[in-house]
Formats: structure tokens, C-alpha cells, sequence
């Protein structure tokens, strides 16, 4: 299986810029800027701020963000996948987990949106056979507080450190999916990390 499209999951403006919710948008930006992509730009027609690399490995990359607001996510990933006739199988979408531990990262290839309101709009607009690459920011600090409050809050100074000392290994972790597929990249990046402080696989 070859994966051509990578949308991360997140706001567009720069007051959303550092949120938990935006966890997906650095993520597909830390990607970029090890492959070597190209410039982020804006294209009105899909939707996105859109990147690409011809990789000598995987082939062309398309590396998308979004720029509607998350609850329209899908918008973009229809768009693109119609034009560039790419099937739900050869989709990787990034995006914010509140029920994993900062620094946790998931893979997988089915299930529900689990309240996500980016991915339940993709999931309303294309096939479900897609990746999808859960990034853990961890759940609220009390049940009162609401959800938007939370996930539109910006990480603690400890938790922030931990994301910025992970994004490594969450770009290390797409690499494998892309090298090596998803059975063994479910493998080894779904395993529990012995050592949090790991920057590898």
C-alpha cells in the first residue's frame, strides 16, 4: 500500500496556532520540513495550505492543512482526493487524541471519529479505509470544564516540552508507515514506549 496524500488536522490563524487542536498542523509541518517539501501555499480551490515532495522512496507527497475550520475538515480531503483521484486507502490524516497521554501516539486504520469533529466530517465525505495517526494531548484537568475550551487551550509550559522532545518521533513514526506499511508500523508505534524520553521507534 503507497500513501499520496497527509492532512493534518487543525484551525487556520495564527490565535489557533500553539492549541492542543492544532497538534495535527505541526505534526504534517515538522514532516515537511524533514522531507524537504516544498512551500506551504494557500489554494483557494481545495481549500488547504498545500505542500509536495517527489520522494525517492514513496513517490509524490501531497502534505495538506486544512484552512476551513475543523469541523469542515473533509471539505479539503474530498476536494483533493477527487482531483488528484486518490482512494480513501492512500489517505493519512493527523490529529489531536484527548484520550491518549501527551506523547502518545496511535495508529489505526478503521473505527469511529470518537467525538473528533475533523475527522467525523472527512469520515461524512469519504470512505472510511483511511490512516489515521492519533497524536495524544491528553484529557481535561476536571469533567466541568468544556470540551472546545480545552482542546482550543494552549499546551502547559511540561506538556509543551513534551510535544516539542516528541516531534520526532511522531515524523519517525510516518516514516515507517510510509517505508514499511501498516501492519508493522501498528507494530511498533502502537507498542507501549518503555522510555518516554525515546525519540525513536
Amino acid at each position: 500500500m503507497s500513501y499520496r496524500l497527509i492532512v493534518g488536522l487543525g484551525n487556520p490563524g495564527s490565535e489557533y496556532e500553539a492549541t492542543r487542536h492544532n497538534i495535527g498542523f505541526r505534526v504534517v509541518d515538522a514532516l515537511a520540513l524533514k522531507l524537504g517539501a516544498d512551500s506551504w501555499k494557500k489554494d483557494r480551490k481545495f481549500k488547504a495550505e498545500l505542500s509536495s515532495v517527489s520522494h525517492p522512496s514513496y513517490g509524490k507527497l501531497i502534505l495538506a492543512k486544512p484552512t476551513t475550520f475543523m469541523n469542515q475538515s473533509g471539505v479539503c480531503v474530498q476536494k483533493l482526493c477527487s482531483f488528484h483521484k486518490i482512494p480513501p486507502e492512500e489517505v493519512i490524516v493527523i490529529y489531536d487524541e484527548i484520550n491518549l497521554s501527551v506523547g502518545e501516539l496511535k495508529l489505526s486504520m478503521a473505527g469511529s471519529a470518537g467525538g473528533h469533529n475533523g475527522l467525523s466530517d472527512i469520515l461524512a465525505r469519504i470512505a472510511p479505509r483511511f490512516a489515521r495517526i492519533r497524536v495524544g494531548i491528553g484529557g481535561k484537568p476536571h469533567k466541568e470544564m468544556p470540551l472546545a475550551d480545552y482542546v482550543l487551550g494552549k499546551f502547559s509550559s511540561d506538556d509543551e516540552s513534551v510535544i516539542s522532545d516528541s516531534l520526532a518521533r511522531y515524523v519517525n513514526s510516518i516514516d515507517l508507515l510510509l517505508s514499511h506499511g501498516a501492519d508493522l508500523a501498528m507494530n511498533q508505534i502502537n507498542r507501549k514506549r518503555k522510555n518516554d524520553d525515546s525519540n525513536s521507534i
